[in-house]
């Protein structure tokens, strides 16, 4: 598997895992683009796309956990606020 699909895949387990439906299915075209079904047989849920457009799309599905911010990360933005 190339490093494109491997990339794809990831953000479509990702998917899975968000939203708790393992029934999404990534698909590749001959020409390399990829689009997403709601399972095996269902109608994609997007035209063909990119690499890139892809995984954009997949990751807005279902947004993904709230980024934990520690009191450093905090600190150092303020230090960049300052400048």
């Amino acid at each position: 598997m190339s490093g494109r699909a491997t990339r794809a895949t990831t953000a479509v387990d990702r998917l899975k895992l968000r939203s708790g439906n393992a029934k999404y299915v990534m698909s590749r075209t001959g020409a390399g683009h990829f689009f997403l079904s709601d399972g095996a047989g269902n109608p994609p849920l997007c035209a063909p796309m990119e690499l890139d457009d892809f995984v954009a799309f997949v990751n807005g599905i279902s947004p993904g956990p709230p980024r934990r911010v520690s009191k450093l990360d905090i600190a150092f933005e303020k230090q960049l606020v300052k400048k």
